[in-house]
């Protein structure tokens, strides 16, 4: 079972730089999409071959949202996970497939704004308390997407230099040690790759630093133990470049 992820910073944009081209040699079962930023009547002509594309926009048009694309068709699609403030944005959907789930998360920034910095650490809580819930249900789980954290110093190229940054700051840190820790989930990534300079987004504020690899690893394939050990090849697709972001390509032994 081949599961990407890919923060797309605008679906049509990602389009036309040819993601699809792309998809259509990766053989994937599931692609899991974020900030996708249009509406689903804006992508009905564009519809990758072979998949099934269930949305959820955010209200705010041009803005987050999320999709999933599948190969099949689930037993059951839910939208958002309960929270009235979150919801709204666009930043939650589950696929679910007899005991299986496939979410697609985008989780807040909190780097615009002190007020969105306050809102990111509102979600996180309310998150833990749905991952809580997930870990309890006895469902093999994949939750894929832009968690917006670097959890470790290895996950970034300047720890020191970030330490004071949303993205880095010890609370939200200790968020994931939570998430990759007492709520029962595993960084999928690092059960296989444990090296350094292994990232997933580089800023466009400088615009070498994509090809000095000085970047952040803020995206994940968090899973449940069993399915998590089934997993056989994990890999950042760096090339070619749909978006700030990079691709997370991660192949698992799970049946299907």
């Amino acid at each position: 079972m081949r599961v990407i992820s890919l923060n797309i910073n605008g679906l049509r944009a990602g389009i036309r730089k040819g993601l699809y081209d792309w998809l259509d040699d990766q053989n994937a079962d599931f692609v899991c999409l974020q900030e996708i930023k249009a509406r689903p009547e804006q992508l009905e002509d564009h519809v990758p071959a072979g998949y099934r594309c269930f949305y959820e926009p955010g209200e705010r048009k041009g803005h987050s949202g999320v999709a999933i694309f599948s190969r099949v068709e689930p037993d059951e699609v839910i939208h958002g996970f309960g929270s009235k403030e979150f919801d709204p944005e666009g930043r939650y959907i589950e696929l679910r497939l007899g005991k299986l789930s496939i979410i697609s998360l985008y989780a807040p920034s909190g780097s615009s704004s002190e007020a969105r910095l306050e809102a990111k650490f509102r979600f996180m809580p309310e998150f833990s308390k749905h991952l809580a819930t997930l870990a309890g249900s006895g469902r093999d789980i994949v939750i894929s997407g832009d968690w917006n954290v670097a959890h470790k110093e290895i996950d970034i190229k300047n720890a020191t230099a970030n330490r004071k940054r949303p993205g880095f700051l010890p609370e939200e840190r200790a968020w994931l040690d939570e998430v990759f820790g007492p709520l029962g989930f595993v960084d999928v990534f690092r059960e296989l790759n444990k090296d350094p300079d292994n990232y997933t987004w580089w800023s466009n504020r400088h615009p070498t630093t994509r090809d000095r690899n000085v970047g952040w690893r803020i995206d994940y394939q968090a899973a449940t133990p069993a399915l998590a050990s089934t997993v056989r090849q994990v890999s950042v697709a760096t090339e070619p470049r749909f978006s700030d972001h990079a691709p997370l390509v991660f192949d698992y032994g799970y049946p299907q």
